[in-house]
């Protein structure tokens, strides 16, 4: 007795096993530190959540909320992961048992012959009886098969670890979204800056002209500084369309992202704001971090345990496969006898099927697979030194520009003082109107230049928490 139970366990504990290769993680080499030093422009501990808030700028922060609620690249992704769970639930399904009822009616004819003796029974004559009957039935029918191999098996780890590999990149559609929300916002109150900045050389220039149109009636100056100052004039003013054209390609950018017409924000963007505040340190955590904080790379991840996993249900094919198939129901010339009690049509039974020959498929779709997990495997690797990559030079960046943007708001208080100071002597009669001209046209750019490089910070701390795989989660 004991020999015969193990015997009718052996399919499910066979069940149990699952053809290789089975998924390990590749050694890939990550440094211990970054290359850039962190105190320079970052600093060691874990990467900030929900980063955009550093900024301190709840305009920003509504932008964010409102963009994760409704942007349509997002709402795609939400999609492609149900894609990826209904999928999953179809493998499963193939290891359970299968049931399909079935009920039929019909008639039947059929004709027979006899011989029929006449009636002295002397002799007699081969005739033909129509025979005519309805049949009813009732069926259930049931198949199982027995993941002897682990070819099922594979097949859920597989489209398991796609539901992964789209869950990631969802999330990754979540950070580059929160990213172009913060950049192009940013960059929406830098042209407001860069406006103002012209704005108001303008009206100095517009001073500087009325003055020296004065100095020509008083004979103090010449008509060749006049044409000068309206030159200079007409530049700055000629400015005003170039920096007037970003302002709106940004807000038409927030308003796609927001999942809105493009120009539904204008009146909510439209008054001037300072820019948002950076924080003095960002926290970026150790190389290694980025394995499990960048999307991109867990998804290359869980596309390489997909890879793998196939592999194993491509090898199961070599393998026989074991069902369980079996029906029962009944039948009955009238369709009050088809009750629901016993059934008096059963059958059972196993079978088993073994490919003997297939003309090199099963051993072709193996080495597909395989070229597909060595593909997948090299683009996990490359998938983690880009990170690294992108990562060193958006710290690089944020240093650099730091270090530039320093420097240039220095250049600023010199040129304005030099301004001054020149300004003083032409009234003075101890330069002329040229110097004045080049030193107004030297702060207007040097301004200029400060405000696209406090942009420039923004944006570079932007790519370098983008870089790091900063974000929220949202619901899976």
């Amino acid at each position: 007795m004991k020999s015969r139970k193990q015997f009718l366990l052996t399919p499910f504990l066979l069940a149990g096993c699952a053809l290789g290769p089975n998924y390990h993680r590749p050694s890939v080499a990550l440094p211990a530190g970054w290359a850039t030093p962190p105190s320079a422009a970052a600093a060691i501990g874990p990467a900030t959540e929900q980063w955009w808030k550093s900024f301190e700028d709840p305009e920003l922060n509504s932008l964010v909320t409102r963009a994760v609620e409704a942007n349509l690249d997002l709402k795609l992704a939400a999609a492609h992961v149900e894609e990826a769970r209904a999928s999953r639930g179809v493998a499963r399904s193939g290891g359970l048992p299968q049931l399909t009822g079935t009920a039929t009616a019909s008639r039947q004819r059929q004709i027979t012959q006899g011989f029929v003796s006449n009636e002295s029974g002397t002799g007699g004559s081969l005739q033909t009886f129509p025979y005519e009957t309805n049949l009813f039935s009732g069926l259930v029918d049931m198949s199982w098969e027995i993941d002897l191999f682990g070819g099922i098996r594979r097949q859920v780890q597989a489209a398991q670890a796609d539901l992964a590999a789209q869950q990631e990149d969802r999330r990754n559609v979540l950070i580059s979204l929160l990213g172009d929300v913060a950049t192009n916002y940013v960059q929406l109150r830098g042209y407001q800056l860069r406006l103002a900045i012209a704005r108001h050389n303008i009206a100095i220039q517009e001073d500087t002209l009325k003055l020296t149109r004065d100095l020509v009636n008083a004979g103090q100056a010449t008509e060749r500084d006049v044409a000068q100052s309206e030159a200079l004039l007409e530049t700055t003013r000629a400015s005003l369309s170039a920096l007037d054209s970003g302002l709106q390609t940004a807000t038409h950018r927030l308003g796609v992202l927001l999942g809105l017409e493009p120009g539904a924000l204008a009146g909510e963007l439209g008054a001037s704001v300072p820019l948002p505040l950076t924080p003095p340190e960002v926290p970026v955590g150790l190389p290694s971090d980025l394995l499990r904080r960048r999307p991109d790379i867990r998804r290359a991840e869980a596309q390489l345990v997909a890879a793998t996993a196939r592999v194993g249900q491509a090898r199961a094919d070599y393998f026989p496969k074991l069902s369980l198939t079996g029906s029962a129901g009944r039948e009955a010339t009238e369709l009050h006898a088809v009750t629901l009690g016993f059934s008096n049509v059963f059958s059972i039974g196993p079978s088993i099927s073994l490919p003997i020959f297939t003309g090199g498929q099963i051993r072709s779709n193996v080495a597909v697979q395989t070229a597909r997990m060595e593909q997948a495997e090299v683009t996990y690797k490359s998938t983690i030194l880009t990170a690294l990559e992108e990562t060193e030079n958006a710290l690089v960046n944020l240093n650099n520009e730091r270090e530039r943007r320093s420097r240039l708001q220095e250049v600023v208080r010199t040129s304005q003082t030099a301004l001054e100071l020149a300004q003083i002597q032409y009234r003075a009669g101890l330069t002329d109107f040229l110097t004045v001209l080049d030193s107004e046209r030297t702060l207007a750019g040097d301004q200029d230049q400060l405000a696209q490089s406090q942009v420039n910070a923004i944006t570079n701390l932007i790519s370098l928490y983008k870089a790091l795989g900063g974000g929220w989660d949202i619901p899976r």
